[in-house]
Parts: C-alpha cells; structure tokens; sequence
C-alpha cells in the first residue's frame, strides 16, 4: 500500500504531540515502507492560550485548528490524543483510533515520593483537569489541588518547584515520553476513572479521502477500537456538553469488558459511580448503558446543576 502522493500530517508542536505523531509514523511506516510523510506543525487556540484555566477553553481546543488543516487541504490526516477529541466532530471529517493504547491510569508524580493516602495534610498538588481534582478531593478533602498549566514536562519541572509539592498527569504522557519512572503512585481506574479516550490516539482525515482512510485503518487494532467506541457513545450519551467532571473507562478481557464511569460536583463533595458490564460485539451499547446507568445513580442531578 503506497499512498499517491506525500502525506502531510497535522501535529502540535509540544513534545508529546510529537512522540505521538511518531508512534502513529512508525505503524504506517512498517504497513507501507514506500510511503513518504511529512509531519506539518501547527498551533491551537489551546496552545496560543498558554495562561488560560483549561475548563474555559473546552474540549476541542487543542484540535478546532487541526480541523480546519485538514478541510482547507494544507494536511492529510492528523494525530490526537483521543481524549482531545470533543464530541462534534467537523463536518466533512472523521476519526479513527490507530495504533495500542497505552496506559491510561493516571499517576500522582510526588515531590516525597510518597503515595497519596500518606501525603500531608495541606499538600498542594497540581492539575488543569476539574476531573482528575474531583475525585482526588473526594478521597483527601485535607489536600489542596491546584490548577497547573504547560506541557508534560513543564508540569513535571514545576512539581520540583517551590509551588507545588506534586502533579497528577497521565500514565501514557509520561510512557510516551520515556519519562514513566518518574511516577509515584498509579491511581486504580476504580478511585480516579480516567478521561473518556486517555492513553488512546486518534486519527482524523478527510471523509472523501477513500486513500488516507485505506491506509489508517490498517493500523486500527481491535481492544482500542472496541474501548474507544463505548466511551465515546459513553460521552454522546451524557452530553458531550457536560461541563460537570464526567469519566469513563473500557475495560476489555476476552469478548467481554468492563465500563467504569464517574460523575462528580467540580468540589468532589459528591460522587456517582458505576459499572456496567457487556459484549466487546456490542461495546457502543455497552457505553449508552454506562452512561444510563450513571444517570440514573444520581448523575442526572450532578450534570443539571451544572448546566
């Protein structure tokens, strides 16, 4: 499979945006040793906005720009972080997940080295993500969660600073990076649920574009295709608008899985959870489900109040 003509692929320009560009690279290279690809570099409302509160920005911000790249044909497909994605996706276009999903725990990154249920009470630990606060607020009331912006590795030098006694990232941000050793502490998805996509990547192309889609679902694999698709059908069912901490995870074991799903108050002083099992054959309904069945535990009020 050779494509007709130079791929060019849309990339942040942040290290792991790049790693991850990379990894996508280094599948299709292996599928198609002819091919030839140049990576194009480019820049998000979510980067030019580098001092804003990230919940002010929405989900999609690290990806509208990308889009339109991609419909005025200055690239040929793009490479997210699925958890990027927001719900809408552009007219025109359309996403696959590529390549193995990394871990998609989050890590707790501690100055002390010590795990969260032993940090001192008034510990401030850094994150952007209104998720990841909720629920560690809702297991250490005691400890003070901080927002946090800048790359991976601005988080991880900032944690060593004077402000911060710790940040809690991703666990594939960290593998992609080479920099998982430097994690203190994996959170189970069963206290900290991950985001919706986290540790899966994406590609988005052109929908007319019959040769990019031959190419990148080559390297769609069947786990990450089955998780990604319960909870992205997870998030289109509670609203992709959702401004309340909202989470889901697939879980997949043989023809079965598993979907962890999460909502809370921004103050985590409430938090709904639920799991709900079915067939890897039917993981979108499985996801409709999760999200149902949150709804019904209680989410509903969470998610109202919100909007």
């Amino acid at each position: 499979m050779k494509p007709s003509r130079t791929v060019r692929v849309g990339s942040r320009s942040s290290p792991l945006a790049l790693a991850q560009t990379e990894e996508v690279l280094s599948l299709l290279r292996a599928r198609c040793p002819d091919a030839q690809f140049e990576v194009v570099h480019l820049s998000t409302s979510g980067d030019r906005k580098a001092d804003a509160v990230l919940t002010s920005l929405g989900r999609g911000a690290f990806v509208k720009d990308i889009e339109l790249a991609l419909l005025d044909g200055r690239i040929d497909f793009a490479v997210h972080s699925a958890k990027d994605v927001g719900p809408e996706i552009a007219a025109g276009l359309q996403i696959l997940p590529v390549g193995e999903r990394q871990d998609a725990r989050d890590v707790l990154v501690s100055k002390s080295g010590l795990p969260l249920m032993s940090l001192p009470a008034g510990t401030r630990l850094g994150t952007g993500s209104p998720r990841r606060k909720a629920q560690i607020i809702a297991m250490r009331p005691d400890v003070e969660v901080v927002p946090i912006r800048g790359n991976v590795g601005t988080r991880l030098e900032k944690a060593r600073g004077p402000e911060y006694d710790g940040v809690v990232v991703a666990a594939a941000g960290l593998a992609r990076l080479g920099r998982l050793s430097e994690a203190t502490e994996f959170l189970s998805v069963e206290r900290v649920t991950p985001d919706v996509g986290q540790g899966t990547l994406v590609a988005e192309f052109r929908q007319d574009d019959g040769e990019m889609e031959d190419m990148l679902s080559s390297i769609v694999l069947g786990e990450t295709s089955c998780a990604f698709r319960a909870e992205r059908a997870f998030l289109d069912t509670i609203g992709g608008g959702c401004t309340s901490p909202v989470a889901a995870y697939g879980e997949i074991d043989g023809q079965r899985m598993r979907v962890f799903s999460m909502a809370a108050t921004p103050d985590g002083g409430r938090i709904v959870r639920s799991l709900v099992e079915g067939d890897t054959n039917e993981a979108a309904d499985v996801g409709r489900k999760a999200a149902s069945a949150l709804l019904e535990a209680g989410a509903s009020e969470i998610v109202r109040e919100a909007d």
